[in-house]
Order: structure tokens, then C-alpha cells, then sequence
């Protein structure tokens, strides 16, 4: 069954707009900039944009590493569905993770039209493997740039390149300029190739060096575009810029790999380093199965002992 999300494009006052008040809030979420997010006063914001900003904000502490004091935070609050899925993203973030689908199952049936069960439970499903639950939640957003964003993440792991590239060249239409637009099409410019690389490749610079936007996230943006360009020391040069700002960054960890590998250097540091950061990263996983592929196949030519 091929997914086909629905949206409206004539959206009443989206608080994301240009005119919008969450503008800066959401967009120093999606650069990366947590703690830039957590300064941005919030207090005089209008009652309907409270909640939206008191989410990015406890989705914000998660990303930084502060998933307990969420919960704590939210133990008391359950009956608002947006809380009880940051919650359920917090409990997912420590390792409570069968509960934090649960959670996320029980509300895709109960609250499938909220925009944050929407996009925190689709999150939750495609970390936990149930991408095409994912994907059939995410389907009911109306305009919700943040569900295309992880729609199109999916269907890039799924190498499902041609329904990335629909869902963009969709949302192009209706959400014209939007940082998160353009970050999507530059993932997808990254799968399809050719003069696409240049086109990411300057977004993610764009991003990565301009003080107001730069963060660990769009340097390691800027480093992958710099490497499918063949362009080995710049790559390098951002991916130590991105480990700069922030050294665990596992995605920063796991291409400083696939740099040194391709420039024929020790990976060896590296790899247990991402181990210890991220031991379930898209990485390692891949790296497993490779080597015990190649352990199948040598043990076939193994030498015979008479």
C-alpha cells in the first residue's frame, strides 16, 4: 500500500510562517541549536502557541541528554496527549522502550489527528522498526512540515527515493521557502546525485557557517554533500568542527569513519567511540551485518586441515 499524506495549503495563520511567533523557536529545533531553543523566551507567546512552544522545548532537553528530568516533569501530567507523548519519547530516550511504543500505539489509535502524536509517535514507531505504522500516522497530518520531514527520512532509509522526492516537490508547492522544505529536498538531492550534490551542499554550508544557524547537525550536513563531492579535507574540516561543538554527536562520529576509511586511515578509535555513544547507530548496524556476512562467506574458503 503506497502512502499518500494528505495537507491543506490554505493554512490559518501557521504559527511557523515568517510571521509566525514559533518561527525562531522551531527553527533553532530543526538546525540542531537545543540550547539556543531552551533560551528563546517563550512567555509572551499567545495561549494557542503555548503548548507547541512548551513541546519543541521538552524535545529539546531530550536531544541534549535530559530525559529523566522530563519525565519528572511531565509524571503528573496525563491527560493533555501532546505531554504524554514527549513523555513517551523521554521514556524511549532511556531505554523504556516497549512502553514508549506502546504509548505511541495506543495514541495513534486514540489521538491520530494531534500534530505532536503525529510526528513524536511517528519517531517513536520508525526508531522501534514499525515504519510503515509510522508512516500511515504521519499520512494524516495537514501540513505539518515536520511530518513531511520525517515522512521523507523514512522513505530515504527505505531507499524509496521517488516517494522522498514526491513528498517534497509536494510540499514545495504549499510550504514554498521553509527551512525544513529545503533541508528535505537537500536529503533527497544527496540520494539522487549528480549536480544535487552541489545544490545540498549549499543549503547545509549555508546553515553550518552563518553564526545564527550554525550547530553540529548542519556541519555534518555540509561534510556528507562535501564528501559524495570528492572533496576529502573540507569534509574532514567540518566533521571537526561539528565534534568541536559537540563531541558526541553520533552522526558527526559515524562519518569521521566513513571519511577515514575512504582516506585509508585507523577506524578502530572511532568505532568503539560510537559504540559508546550510540551503540544501535544505522552505522555499527551495518557494519555488523557486513562483517558477519563476510565471516559466512571465508568460512566457505577456509583452509582444510588433512
Amino acid at each position: 500500500m503506497v502512502h499518500k499524506a494528505t495537507h491543506s495549503p490554505f493554512l490559518v495563520m501557521d504559527p511557523f510562517s515568517a510571521e509566525g511567533e514559533l518561527l525562531n523557536l522551531h527553527n533553532a529545533f530543526h538546525q540542531g541549536q537545543y540550547s539556543t531553543a531552551l533560551e528563546i523566551d517563550t512567555s509572551s507567546f499567545s495561549p494557542e502557541n503555548a503548548l507547541p512552544a512548551r513541546i519543541l522545548a521538552l524535545r529539546s532537553r531530550i536531544a541534549l541528554g535530559q530525559a529523566e528530568g522530563v519525565i519528572a516533569e511531565l509524571e503528573e501530567e496525563r491527560d493533555v496527549p501532546d505531554l504524554v507523548i514527549v513523555n513517551a519519547l523521554a521514556e524511549y530516550a532511556i531505554g523504556d522502550k516497549s512502553e514508549a511504543v506502546q504509548v505511541a500505539e495506543i495514541l495513534a489509535g486514540t489521538s491520530p489527528d494531534n500534530a505532536a502524536v503525529q510526528v513524536v509517535g511517528g519517531t517513536i514507531l520508525h526508531a522501534a522498526g514499525k515504519s510503515e505504522d509510522a508512516l500511515a500516522l504521519l499520512g494524516k497530518h495537514q501540513g505539518s512540515l515536520e511530518a513531511v520531514a520525517l515522512i521523507v527520512q523514512i522513505y530515504l532509509q527505505q531507499n524509496r527515493t521517488d516517494l522522498a522526492l514526491k513528498e517534497v516537490l509536494a510540499a514545495r508547492r504549499w510550504a514554498q521557502d521553509s527551512l525544513l522544505v529545503n533541508i528535505a529536498e537537500s536529503w533527497v538531492g544527496l540520494r539522487v546525485g549528480g549536480e544535487k550534490y552541489q545544490q545540498a551542499f549549499y543549503v547545509f554550508e549555508e546553515l553550518a557557517q552563518a553564526p545564527s544557524s550554525s550547530a553540529s547537525k548542519s556541519l555534518v550536513g555540509q561534510a556528507v554533500a562535501e564528501l559524495h563531492l570528492g572533496r576529502l579535507p573540507e569534509a574532514e574540516a567540518a566533521l571537526q568542527q561539528a565534534l568541536e561543538k559537540d563531541s558526541k554527536n553520533p552522526d558527526a562520529i559515524a562519518n569521521m569513519a566513513v571519511l577515514s576509511v575512504i582516506s585509508g586511515k585507523e577506524t578502530t578509535e572511532l568505532v568503539s567511540s560510537l559504540k559508546a555513544t550510540a551503540p544501535e547507530h544505522p552505522f555499527l548496524v551495518d557494519l555488523q551485518e557486513k562483517s558477519m556476512m563476510f565471516d559466512k562467506a571465508a568460512a566457505k574458503y577456509s583452509a582444510k586441515v588433512a
